[in-house]
Order: structure tokens, then C-alpha cells, then sequence
């Protein structure tokens, strides 16, 4: 794997190859690497264009939106990706959303004040899952810790680092890195600096079982409906 990539696609394509290669298979049906660290150098690049990984920017902007939102209930946002139906008590209330996260205590605002007031501060920092809260921590527990963001000395551009405890690469990912580097454009136009780069670290980053195949049983597919294709043509004759 590299420790920079140009955009979120090259990210994604070795990060699957690295993982698939030399990742650990693991008792929770999942093959991981540990402890991976990587910048994102141009951070707008955000949409996956992966043609076998079929990213979804529709949905990516609902999450963000729900983000925005800060509504803890996932009501509107099970009906596009369920696997938010099953982390809540029977109330669709969740943790993860991690706008209601960033806003408590007003922890988001109070970050850009830090940049406004000095722009080589290193505390612009905020925390979404909390050691203090496991106890709520139930049914949802974050995979995001903490995201920091820095104001590049010499340069003056927004830096945003996120740090996750755990992350699935194929949806996990894909969609984090979509929304956070969102929200980094958003500080950067709140202060008026260039957006910069992005730093993405994650504990345990993963691929599920069911996706070892995805990228060969796409192509393999997509061989057999242009053979058929062909065939069919050549029927017709």
C-alpha cells in the first residue's frame, strides 16, 4: 500500500488489493490490516469511480445530509442502507450520526473558532466516540474517534485528519471519506482557505467475507452478459 494517494479511487483499489493480499483473516468474518495510515492529496475527488465497486454519490449525499441533519433517528436513512436498522434498540435512535456528534457541546463550531483566532493552534480538535459513553454504546458503538484539522503552516490550506477505530473498506470507507472530507470543505469555505489534504487512519481497516469476491465475480458477470450478447447476436443472422 502507499502512504498517499491521488484521489479516493486509487485509495480504494489498493487498499482492496493490499488487504486481500496480506490482510489476517480474523474470527469476525473479516480480513484486516492494522494500524493503516494514508493521505488523500486531492480530497474533492471524492466519488469512487471504481466501476466494480458501483458507489453510490446518491446515497453518499443522503448520509451527509443526515449528517447535517443531526437527527439521531434513522427512520428516513434505513430505507436507503438498512444495515442502519440494526443498531438501534428498537427506537431508531443511533450514535453514529455523527453531525448530532460534532455539534454537542458545540464542538465543531468551537474548532473553526480556534483556526479563526489562531491559525497555528493544535487544538482544533473533536472527539465522536467516547470511552466515557460505553455504556450507550449498545447497539451502536462509533467507528469514527476523532477528527482534527489543521491550517497548513506556509501554505494555508485546511488539513483534516480522521481517525477511526474500525473500518470496513467497501461501504465503511467509501462513504466516511466522502462525508468527512465534505464536512473539511465546509470548515475550509467557513475560513476562507483552500482546502488541503486529507489523512485517514484506521485500527482495523477491513474487508467483509462476502466482498473477497466482488471484484472478480463483477467481471465474470459482466464476461457472461457479453458473451450472451454475442451469442444472441450472432443467432440472429
Amino acid at each position: 500500500m502507499n502512504i498517499a494517494y491521488k484521489n479516493a479511487t486509487e485509495a480504494f483499489e489498493d487498499l482492496y488489493a493490499f488487504i486481500m493480499g496480506q490482510g489476517v483473516n480474523t474470527n469476525v468474518g473479516t480480513r484486516a490490516v492494522y494500524n493503516v495510515g494514508f493521505y488523500l492529496l486531492n480530497p474533492q475527488q471524492r466519488v469512487i469511480t471504481t466501476e466494480w465497486r458501483k458507489f453510490s454519490e446518491r446515497y453518499a449525499e443522503r448520509e451527509y445530509a443526515w449528517y447535517m441533519s443531526c437527527d439521531r433517528s434513522v427512520a428516513e436513512i434505513k430505507k436507503y442502507a438498512p444495515i442502519w436498522d440494526k443498531m438501534h434498540g428498537g427506537d431508531n435512535i443511533v450514535n453514529s450520526n455523527y453531525g448530532w456528534q460534532w455539534t454537542r457541546n458545540d464542538q465543531l463550531a468551537k474548532c473553526i473558532e480556534q483556526l479563526r483566532e489562531n491559525k497555528d493552534t493544535r487544538q482544533a480538535w473533536l472527539t465522536i466516540f467516547d470511552g466515557k459513553e460505553k455504556d450507550d454504546y449498545k447497539h451502536d458503538t462509533p467507528c469514527t474517534l476523532s477528527v482534527g484539522f489543521d491550517i497548513k503552516p506556509q501554505i494555508g490550506t485546511l488539513d483534516m485528519c480522521v481517525t477511526m477505530r474500525s473500518n470496513d473498506l467497501i461501504y465503511g470507507f467509501c462513504n466516511d471519506q466522502y462525508c468527512w472530507t465534505k464536512l473539511q470543505q465546509l470548515v475550509a469555505d467557513e475560513l476562507g482557505v483552500p482546502i488541503g489534504t486529507y489523512y485517514h487512519f484506521a485500527h482495523d481497516l477491513h474487508i467483509y467475507k462476502r466482498h473477497f469476491d466482488m471484484q472478480e465475480k463483477y467481471y465474470i458477470n459482466k464476461n457472461l452478459k457479453t458473451y450472451k450478447n454475442e451469442a444472441e447476436r450472432f443467432e440472429s443472422y
